[in-house]
């Protein structure tokens, strides 16, 4: 555990006041839920963080916290963020013990630490719901992993029947390919995938198979 600096100081007693706690770690994480669909990095992101900081800050200022559970608030919160790049419930849920183990060790009371994570993460629970079921919110980190084109006929698009006749056609890719997407061939949108690899947008690319309605690209160099 660190030393402390000023158990006494005004800073020290507000960080580390009961009803303070609440509140900070209920803005640390409803402020970093709503920035997950805030784009670039808003007042919610910078309110989760400052409420972070001076939370850990007073709580090693007190001497009540370590080295240790600085690490372990701090990995909590990046592995929970991580859950929403690698989706699968392991890397929230290892995230959420961290987090959890952090902030109980850092009050003087585990009980009250126990009660206030509680609440607070029913508060971000009930955020994200609002945000998604009530008001149809996207991720917009999470947006970025995505296809977000629309695929419909309206935009040019056809169906992938058995296209032979696309076999050695030059076209370019319209979206990025992980491994599918989107490529224009003679002015057509189509459905494609790559042998495997990463292909980015507006690179030119070589229909080289297709496999019923799978048609296989290749980029060239």
């Amino acid at each position: 555990m660190l030393a402390a600096y000023d158990e006494g100081s005004p800073f020290v007693q507000f960080a580390t006041n009961p009803v303070v706690v609440l509140i900070l770690l209920s803005i640390m994480l409803t402020g970093f839920i709503l920035e997950l669909f805030t784009p670039g990095f808003g007042i919610p992101g910078a309110a989760g963080t400052l409420s972070l900081l001076i939370f850990t800050a007073g709580h090693v200022m007190s001497g009540d916290a370590g080295i240790l559970t600085v690490l372990l608030i701090v990995l909590g919160v990046l592995f929970i963020l991580a859950e929403v790049i690698l989706p699968g419930g392991i890397v929230g849920f290892i995230g959420f013990i961290l987090f959890s183990a952090g902030v109980l060790f850092a009050g003087a009371s585990l009980m009250w630490m126990a009660v206030s994570l509680l609440i607070a993460f029913s508060i971000a629970t009930a955020a994200l719901i609002l945000m998604v079921k009530v008001l149809g919110k996207e991720m917009k980190l999470f947006k970025k992993f995505i296809l977000s084109d629309s695929t419909d006929t309206a935009n040019g698009y056809v169906s992938n029947e058995t296209r032979t006749d696309l076999i050695g056609k030059i076209g370019k890719t319209k979206t990025a390919l992980r491994p599918s997407g989107t490529v224009v061939i003679d002015g057509e949108r189509i459905d494609a995938v790559t042998e495997g690899g990463f292909i980015a947008a507006e690179k030119d690319v070589a229909v080289v198979k297709t496999e019923g309605v799978r048609i296989v690209v290749r980029e060239l160099e």
